[in-house]
This record gives structure tokens, C-alpha cells and sequence, in this order.
């Protein structure tokens, strides 16, 4: 997946929000979007997830099916959270059957099945954002966009979105995933693009160093790489390729 030149601004004489932006997203690979608030990050993410097109430039080579969370959830709908998730399911082209099962599993994992006949307006932040997380999940996406997930989620539920962004990862799917919960980190990703003034810089990751950690090195071929990386951040390490 490649970003040619992409260039984002919303009209036609305001400013320029990201310019001449050139990036490579290699299936299997987990990034971390940073950059201060205002400085186009949500910009990039939508358009990575193909929400917003660009003004200049273009996105080659996007998965199929795209999970796309936004910092936000819209819950003004006038629908109850299963039936919503349900829509969605069906939306994505599961039938009846599927689509329930899908919503079933997806509200386990993240511990939302209380809420399913919950009208959408009442929900919390939250529990909106479960709802959120999960609609970007009832198929499994080649690319999953992820915009400050972490945030309102309860405890059960924060542990679960490693395992989730693992999922996507161990079948040669892309993550990208902002984060001021600082919890992404923890999940070692293969790059951070650091946005500022219009601009994208691929830096290179800090690698976290955990008291009374080791370092352990395993060699392993390249098609078992993926699935080993994707199981291990699951559980909460910090792998690294080298």
C-alpha cells in the first residue's frame, strides 16, 4: 500500500492541512501515528482509510475492506447498538446468520453485550467507542485505522485492543493507530510517522525498555514472521525485526 504525493486541505483557498506526502505501508506492519493536536494526524488517518480524498496525490493499493474507528464515534442515530452493528455487519456482505455471529463475538471481546439494546444517543463516550471498535472489526479488515482507541474505553476493554490489532496483524493486515493514552508503545511498532507542518517524517521507533526485562533474539523464517510478531504483542512484549 503506497501514498503517492497526497495532499490535504478542505477548500480550495484555506491552507494546506499535510502537502507532497509519501509513504509505503507494508502488509504485517503496525504504525503509530504522532504529532501535536492540530497537525493533520486525523486528516491522514481518513484518508488512509479512504473517508476523506485527497486534494492532490492518491492512495494505491488499499485493502478490499477497511476498519476504520474514528477518535469520535457519531452516536446521534437513532438506532440501539445491536442493530447498528448488525447493519453494519450486513453492509460488509454477511448474511443474517454471520452477521449475528459477528456482532456476537465482536461485543464479547470487548464486553459489550449489556449495552446491544442500548440506544446509540445514551451510550457513554466509552461504551460509544466499543460500538466503534467493533463495527471496524465484524470482518476481519486488510487495513484497520484506529484513531485514539484507547480513549473513555473501561479496563476489560483496553486489554483486549492488543489482542484485536494482533488479529489484523498475524494475517498480513496494516495497522495505524494515534494514541495520547501512551499505550501504543507498548505494542513495539514497526514505524512512527510523525506529522508537522503539512509534512510526514518516517522515524525510526523507540524501542521501550521495560526494569527487569531481557532481551530474548529467536530466529524464524520469513512467512512465520507475521503471525509470531502479531501472537507476541498480543501478549503484551515488545517484539522488534531486525
Amino acid at each position: 500500500m503506497e501514498v503517492l504525493g497526497v495532499g490535504v486541505r478542505y477548500g480550495r483557498t484555506a491552507p494546506w492541512v499535510l502537502q507532497q506526502v509519501s509513504l509505503t505501508l507494508p502488509a504485517g506492519t503496525l504504525v503509530e501515528v504522532t504529532g501535536r493536536n492540530g497537525s493533520g494526524k486525523s486528516s491522514l488517518l481518513r484518508t488512509l482509510a479512504g473517508v476523506l480524498r485527497p486534494a492532490t496525490g492518491s492512495v494505491r493499493g488499499r485493502p478490499d475492506v477497511v476498519g476504520w474507528a474514528p477518535e469520535r464515534f457519531p452516536s446521534g442515530q437513532p438506532f440501539t447498538a445491536g442493530v447498528y452493528l448488525r447493519a453494519q455487519a450486513r453492509i460488509r456482505g454477511l448474511g443474517d446468520r454471520a452477521a449475528a455471529h459477528a456482532v456476537e463475538r465482536e461485543s464479547h471481546r470487548l464486553h459489550l453485550e449489556e449495552l446491544l439494546d442500548t440506544p446509540l444517543p445514551e451510550l457513554s463516550k466509552g461504551s460509544a467507542q466499543k460500538v466503534g471498535l467493533a463495527q471496524a472489526l465484524l470482518v476481519r479488515p486488510g487495513l484497520l485505522v484506529l484513531d485514539e482507541p484507547w480513549s473513555g474505553l473501561d479496563a476489560d476493554a483496553r486489554k483486549a485492543v492488543p489482542g484485536l490489532i494482533g488479529e489484523v496483524l498475524s494475517d498480513h493486515g496494516r495497522v495505524v493507530i494515534t494514541d495520547h493514552q501512551q499505550q501504543a508503545a507498548a505494542l513495539s511498532p514497526d514505524q512512527r510517522w510523525h506529522v508537522e507542518a503539512g509534512a510526514v517524517d518516517v522515524r525510526e521507533p523507540t524501542l521501550q525498555h521495560r526494569p527487569g526485562g531481557v532481551v530474548v533474539e529467536v530466529e524464524v523464517a520469513d512467512r512465520d514472521a507475521p503471525a509470531l510478531l502479531a501472537d507476541l504483542r498480543a501478549r503484551g512484549l515488545a517484539p522488534r525485526v531486525r
